[in-house]
């Protein structure tokens, strides 16, 4: 029985997933130049990883040889909670952070995607993705018709805004292709107007040096000082560019996954944070994205708030 559109559709969303887009197994020829100029621009900070494998980010041959398709898949972690704000005594966290890390989630789901559709055609080869590997999600969402990319750099959907996950299907199976949808941003400039930061230093282009998502995740080093008192309150990750979004506003629908929901991790306490032990972080945020902060930098980041 051959694998069809539509049995991938159902499979899943019976599984979680909320958009399903198919698109040609093609070269990234212009996104992976802008790659480059981004790169050469240092906007990459410390995360040189994102200079490595251009190869298998231009052409996804280069990891499955008979690639024919790939399938973009987009999660929503959409729950309908707000921060407590009390600047100076606790510290605000991403939205995506509040519940299990969607690494965990997703990989779970897409393993049984695979079983499903190996059941109706033994012949169906893959490997997928969810951002930890040399794969371009967001430029294999927007050519999937998933939604488009959004001048933060996010992808935005019509139908459910930008609050999503993506993961990347690489597979030597053919589909009924989708078409790539326009930009909706317009003259908007929502998100560059109100980034605490000014990280967003043009349309489309984030420099990470300058990013309170990277300075406080993937950034191993000390803030630099000028940024101090900009932070917005911001422990770990940052919402701005999406919260002022008009499609967020518009469009931001509650995820069917409880896993998002807030596991008691949606701000802070600093000095709770100041005093934690190695023990207790680990066993706090086992199944968290936070813990990719390790102790030492959600430490560094509570400090900066003080």
């Amino acid at each position: 029985m051959n694998i069809t559109n539509q049995i991938v559709i159902e499979k899943a969303k019976e599984l979680g997933f909320d958009l399903v887009g198919f698109t040609p197994a093609t070269v990234l020829l212009s996104e992976t130049g802008h790659l480059k100029e981004w790169l050469l621009n240092g906007y990459q900070a410390s995360m040189e990883y994102m200079s490595r494998n251009l190869e298998k980010r231009l052409d996804v041959k280069n990891i499955l040889p008979n690639a024919e398709s790939v399938i973009s898949l987009a999660m929503n972690y959409y729950t309908p909670h707000n921060h407590m704000i009390e600047p100076g005594r606790f510290g605000k966290v991403s939205r995506y952070a509040w519940g299990k890390d969607y690494h965990l989630v997703i990989w779970e789901k897409l393993e049984l995607l695979e079983d499903e559709l190996k059941k109706v055609d033994p012949g169906f080869e893959c490997k997928t993705y969810v951002d930890t590997g040399p794969v371009m999600d967001k430029a294999w969402a927007v050519r999937a018709g998933i939604g488009w990319q959004g001048k933060h750099s996010n992808v935005i959907s019509r139908e459910i805004g930008s609050w999503f996950f993506i993961a990347t299907v690489i597979t030597n199976y053919p589909f009924d292709y989708n078409e790539s949808i326009q930009d909706y941003c317009g003259s908007c400039t929502a998100c560059i107007d109100a980034c605490p930061t000014k990280a967003i230093v043009s349309d489309y282009l984030v420099d990470s040096n300058k990013c309170i998502s990277f300075l406080t995740i993937e950034n191993k080093d000390e803030i630099p000082v000028k940024f101090k008192d900009q932070f917005d309150g911001w422990i770990f990750g940052c919402d701005v560019c999406q919260d002022v979004c008009p499609w967020n506003e518009k469009f931001s629908i509650v995820s069917r996954l409880k896993e998002f929901e807030p596991a008691g991790n949606k701000e802070l306490e600093l000095d709770e944070v100041m005093n934690m032990s190695g023990g207790i972080f680990n066993k706090r945020f086992e199944t968290s994205p936070i813990k990719r902060a390790k102790i030492a930098g959600l430490k560094r980041n509570g400090n900066f708030l003080k």
